[in-house]
């Protein structure tokens, strides 16, 4: 079956949630389904820029026998709620939900794969109440990890700087030390057409994965670099190798290729997919 009939073989939908509904579009395995995996968007307009990436790995899983539950997290895409309603513990919740419907589509526990933020969504989310019984995941294919949601935030606040000193905000210069005293005094934030709720600021600066455990499940850590022959970054590989000593079953890799979630065109990175696809091509890899 061809990737163009993959795309007609998607299922779109609304699952139902505590807080509305959130949009879901189901890739079912094509012949015997070997597993399953929720995909976890990442952050922002890094979602809809890796929209494309996404629906082209989510098919080719597919056809590998790997169905796959894309889904909109609270206040986000087409999902119940403004980006002012979201909220980590939601969104903990929502990965939750999807992995509940998917192990109940399948008769399966399944797995998460996570990019970006929502890769570091989908790892805390491994180590919250949510992940028990069918709901906790058996593997994760993590792209790109963020490694700490304080960073991640400075670099989302940059946006708002950007903006204010192209006049914007009226000309005003504010640094990301102001704008955070400004969400920790319990002010919204407008950043780059997204209204950031201090909660869910709040809880993206208490996220750092060097002080997470690794959880007991296997774990492909996926990075892409500029060229060729670069490895992991130093960061990664201080993380990678903490958490193999800490017991984690963790494959890392790098791949070529553009950084698509950033780019300002749509872009994709075919050695990323091909890679993550490899994972999972042996039916002893099943998830």
């Amino acid at each position: 079956m061809s990737l163009f009939s993959l795309a007609a073989h998607a299922q779109p939908f609304f699952l139902k949630a505590a807080a509305g509904e959130r949009y879901c579009l189901f890739h079912p395995a094509v012949g015997a389904c070997r597993g399953g995996l929720v995909y976890v968007p990442p952050f922002g307009e890094e979602m809809n820029k890796a929209r494309r990436m996404a629906a082209l790995q989510a098919r080719s899983l597919a056809a590998q026998g790997i169905a796959v539950l894309q889904i909109d997290l609270h206040g986000t895409g087409d999902s119940s709620g403004d980006f002012a309603d979201a909220r980590w513990e939601q969104w903990l919740a929502d990965v939750a939900l999807g992995c509940q419907w998917l192990s109940a589509r399948l008769g399966r526990p399944v797995g998460l794969w996570g990019l970006r933020l929502g890769a570091l969504l989908a790892l805390d989310y491994a180590r919250s109440p949510y992940a028990q019984g069918a709901a906790a995941p058996t593997r994760m294919l993590l792209w790109q990890p963020v490694h700490s949601g304080g960073a991640h935030l400075t670099q989302f606040l940059r946006l708002r700087m950007a903006n204010d000193m192209l006049g914007a905000g009226g000309g005003q210069k504010t640094g990301t030390a102001a704008l955070r005293e400004q969400l920790h005094g319990g002010a919204a934030l407008e950043v780059a057409g997204y209204e950031l709720a201090p909660e869910l600021a709040n809880a993206l600066d208490a996220l750092d994965l060097a002080k997470m455990a690794p959880p007991a499940c296997p774990l492909h850590w996926i990075d892409v670099v500029a060229a060729e022959g670069r490895p992991l970054t130093p960061a990664s590989a201080k993380l990678v190798a903490a958490w193999r000593a800490q017991g984690a079953e963790l494959d890392a890799q790098v791949v070529a290729g553009p950084q698509f979630w950033g780019t300002q065109e749509i872009a994709t990175c075919p050695a990323l997919l091909a890679a993550s696809s490899a994972l999972f091509q042996e039916a002893a890899h099943a998830v």
